[in-house]
């Protein structure tokens, strides 16, 4: 069974999110998806949005196909999100049932998509020869004209005993910071919000009531 991971803070998820899973899960082909929203990322501030709502908000992830599953496991864990711990729990076969369709499962191959800027940076992560030991990290360029940046990365990871492959996506330049700071008009914030998200933003009133 192949598994494919994709984490980050979603606050919140937006149509460049869906946009890369969807190329992530064409490349690899996976049995099951895990979408983990972090509780505390390693390196930002915590999300002044709350877990419960974040985790509603990636629900839109379930579109992309049965196979998706959301996962809570970070946001309730005390402490910060480090990648090492949660590839660690699903390399150990470890799934605790946090939610009625979160089931446990033995996984053959673990995989994990990330951002090309993520890759230029992941020597700096914790514990991240380990990590690489672990997964295969599938990668996605977030600017046009990254490539020559991105193979040297890849290769340098590479010859750390890393294993990477791409996926095929055209970049969607969009951020959830930007989405939070109200810098995109209304018709463009339809286009960028799947319609789960878009409810949960305006049912709850997030981000000065951005809708």
């Amino acid at each position: 069974m192949k598994a494919l991971l994709f984490g980050g803070t979603f606050d919140p998820p937006h149509a460049g999110h869906m946009n890369n899973l969807r190329a992530a899960m064409q490349a690899v082909q996976p049995d099951v998806v895990l979408v983990m929203p972090a509780g505390i990322p390693p390196h930002k501030h915590a999300s002044a949005t709350p877990g419960e709502l974040r985790l509603a908000m990636c629900e839109c992830f379930k579109a992309l196909g049965p196979q998706v599953q959301v996962s809570q496991w970070e946001v309730d864990r005390a402490g910060r999100s480090y990648t090492y711990n949660t590839v660690s729990m699903l390399q150990e076969k470890r799934l605790e049932e946090h939610t009625s369709e979160f089931r446990r499962v033995l996984f053959r191959s673990l995989y994990m998509t990330i951002g090309s800027d993520m890759l230029e940076t992941f020597d700096e992560w914790y514990r991240w020869r380990e990590i690489l030991a672990m997964v295969t990290l599938v990668v996605q360029s977030r600017e046009p004209g990254d490539g020559d940046a991105l193979r040297a990365a890849a290769q340098k990871l590479e010859e750390a005993g890393g294993k990477i492959m791409f996926a095929d996506a055209p970049v969607l330049e969009c951020a959830s910071s930007d989405i939070r700071a109200g810098k995109y008009p209304p018709a463009r914030l339809k286009e960028l919000l799947p319609p789960p998200v878009a409810d949960v933003i305006h049912r709850n009133g997030l981000y000065g009531k951005l809708i």
